[in-house]
């Protein structure tokens, strides 16, 4: 049994309040993230130092790698296409705290792109019908045998951290951010449920728990106001 938690955008507070909603209900569970910690509310470095802190395991979103490449390169790909994503709460959140953006931009990037486990797959934008032909069958098998092609698509529309094609049924739950929903949605036909309730405009942040590829519990709070305000 698991928790996941969907996209934060810098909402500390409302972090803050779901974490410590899983930890009564569930004292011992182990918590991952969807990603995208970073951009659009206004403690992206907070959040990041909660994950870091709490032990909470994540999958970077779009958001956390073009913050990553950006500040690597402003001129690469992730960079430029940062600046039409949101990028000025999470500069104004690390002003100044150059040893902290360091270490958090070596926490993003070494942070793996999915995590194949018993209970569900989980990644920031899911498994596509594009690699229909290259995973169906022993999921488990071939998506270690794709891994490398995975992480070169990473900026392509299709790929991981990008994609809002209908996902592929890989045989278990895949649990996935990135395409904001006003609540948590499970669309059974691909066995998918996407968990990115826009916290940041105001809505909510939620968690789901999954127990043996099936969701058990959905714990959602609304949006602390001073997280975006």
């Amino acid at each position: 049994m698991i928790a996941i938690i969907g996209d934060i955008h810098g909402c500390f507070y409302t972090l803050k309040e779901v974490y410590k909603k899983i930890k009564e209900k569930y004292p011992n569970i182990e918590v991952y993230c969807v990603g995208d910690l970073v951009d659009r509310g206004n403690f992206s470095h907070e959040v990041v130092d909660f994950i870091i802190e709490k032990g909470i395991k994540f999958t970077p979103g779009n958001h956390d790698y073009m913050f990553y490449f950006y500040m690597q390169d402003p001129q690469s790909f992730w960079g430029r296409t940062w600046l039409y994503n949101g990028p000025e709460k999470t500069l104004e959140s690390y002003d100044k705290i150059e040893e902290k953006l360091q270490n958090h931009l070596k926490v993003i990037k070494d942070a793996p792109l999915y995590f194949n486990l018993n209970d569900c797959f989980i990644s920031h934008a899911g498994i596509s019908l594009h690699y229909k032909e290259m995973i169906d069958g022993d999921f488990d098998k071939n998506i270690e045998s794709t891994k490398n092609v995975i992480y070169d698509d990473i900026a392509e529309e299709y790929g991981i951290l990008w994609t809002r094609d209908p996902l592929l049924d890989i045989g278990k739950l895949q649990v996935v951010g990135h395409t904001r929903l006003e609540k948590v949605n499970y669309l059974e036909k691909n066995n998918v449920v996407y968990i990115d309730t826009s916290v940041y405009t105001g809505n909510k942040l939620s968690c789901i728990v999954v127990n043996n590829n099936k969701i058990s519990d959905i714990i959602s709070v609304p949006t602390v106001i001073e997280d975006i305000g």
